[in-house]
């Protein structure tokens, strides 16, 4: 009696209105998908009034695969399964039935405690190998695939008439991870042999409404840094670089290798930032990007260790909502060589990325960060998603998320979102 106190417990009956002869079917419909077919097999079911306790379906390429849990009682069983079966025929679609025993539904029940996750596979496209690699390891975990959906458009046969096309498939599983550490170390190792993109993510509240998003601006919004440029145009390019290796090096720190190369610039002419924001290679699928983040109600940031001149150049041509940059100094039309304020730092990117949060009322859990260099790695970590946009190897490993295969735009797909709905 006990399973049938559970069973009464998970539709919301008492157990004493349990019917004894209480009888679990489960139906697979698959077939040419046509208009009508689940009306048609459901309106059997409410004259019988038979209780639908889990239903699904997905249509393939025209192709309708269709399953229905339902509970009922063996007086009219018979005959709710020889009206399906006729109405199947007359639909020219195929049927088959599964008795479920008591105890297969309470364990079913029982199941829907445990954690869930969405595993994202994003790249210029995705073959039945990537597929099988990651199955493997979600396997491996103890893991259980509930479904799997395509969230891009259809594929092109013609790969070379659409060299920009993309490829996600999202994943959501559940159960919790033998080592989760191991799950995600495997998945970048493939990812980096394969050439896709991966994401593991736990499926919370929080990853269905995140609300700020903060960008790093050079080499990931825009394809060059902005001080490059500059340096360029004051004839000390070479000097620039030097610096930025030995800040790369780690043989000096972020503010003074900027302060260094913001000298650099003294007596440079300020109408020669207007000439190269206009001119700034913008990173693929920046537009598309925005236009689907600000139709969401997503509040976006700058949050860049280059300068506020260009970011905000960005922030009127594509609508962010926030730019925190560093100020150059300018007297007479020219740089002075200075700069004003504090300078915006890896730490002072993640300190931004909380203070905004605060301001736009959002638990730091509904953030995500977007970036590709070493100081964007206390913002990364900070976020409740952060991503590392084609980023040096280092990065990437220490960020959770990245995307190397494609435009910025993929982001959305880590976000959840599909073609149909925002194209």
């Amino acid at each position: 009696m006990e399973s049938t106190e559970k069973v009464a417990a998970a539709s919301g009956a008492s157990v004493s209105h349990i019917p004894e002869n209480l009888e679990l079917i489960l139906i697979n419909i698959s077939g040419h998908d046509r208009p009508g077919v689940t009306a048609a097999l459901t309106s059997i079911l409410a004259r019988y009034n038979a209780m639908i306790l889990d239903i699904g379906q997905a249509d393939i390429h025209h192709t309708l695969s269709l399953g229905i849990l339902f509970r009922t009682t063996s007086d009219v069983s018979g005959d709710i399964l020889k009206d399906l079966l006729f109405k199947a025929y007359d639909l020219g679609v195929k049927i088959r039935f599964s008795p479920v025993t008591v105890e297969e539904y309470d364990n079913w029940v029982n199941r829907q405690g445990k954690n869930r996750w969405i595993i994202t596979l994003l790249g210029r496209r995705l073959t039945a190998s990537h597929i099988a690699l990651v199955s493997e390891v979600i396997s491996a975990q103890g893991l259980n695939i509930d479904a799997i959906q395509r969230l891009t458009g259809r594929q092109p046969l013609d790969e070379t008439a659409y060299p920009m096309a993309k490829a996600c498939i999202e994943f959501s599983v559940r159960g919790t991870p033998a080592n989760r550490d191991e799950m995600q170390s495997r998945f970048i190792q493939i990812s980096s042999e394969e050439g896709f993109d991966i994401s593991l993510q736990e499926d919370t509240m929080y990853r269905r409404c995140r609300r700020l998003i903060c960008f790093d601006m050079d080499s990931t919004l825009i394809q060059t840094e902005c001080i490059d440029q500059l340096a360029e145009r004051a004839g000390v390019g070479e000097k620039v670089r030097e610096i930025t290796e030995r800040a790369m090096r780690g043989e000096i720190d972020f503010i003074e290798s900027f302060r260094e190369r913001v000298s650099l610039l003294k007596g440079l002419d300020v109408s020669v930032m207007q000439e190269i924001a206009e001119s700034l290679p913008i990173t693929e699928g920046v537009g598309r990007m925005m236009e689907v983040l600000k139709r969401a109600g997503y509040k976006t940031a700058i949050l860049s260790g280059g300068f506020t001149f260009f970011g905000d150049y960005l922030k009127h041509k594509f609508g962010f909502d926030y730019v925190y940059a560093n100020e150059l100094e300018v007297k007479d039309g020219k740089l002075t060589g200075n700069y004003v304020g504090e300078v915006v730092d890896g730490k002072r990117k993640a300190e931004l990325l909380r203070l905004i949060a605060q301001v736009e009322n959002v638990n730091i859990a509904q953030t995500i960060a977007v970036g590709d260099g070493a100081n964007d790695l206390p913002m990364l970590s900070t976020a409740g998603l952060g991503i590392a946009f084609h980023a040096k190897p280092k990065v990437k490993e220490s960020a959770r998320q990245s995307i190397s295969t494609t435009g910025i735009d993929g982001v959305l797909y880590f976000l959840g979102f599909k073609d149909s709905y925002i194209s």
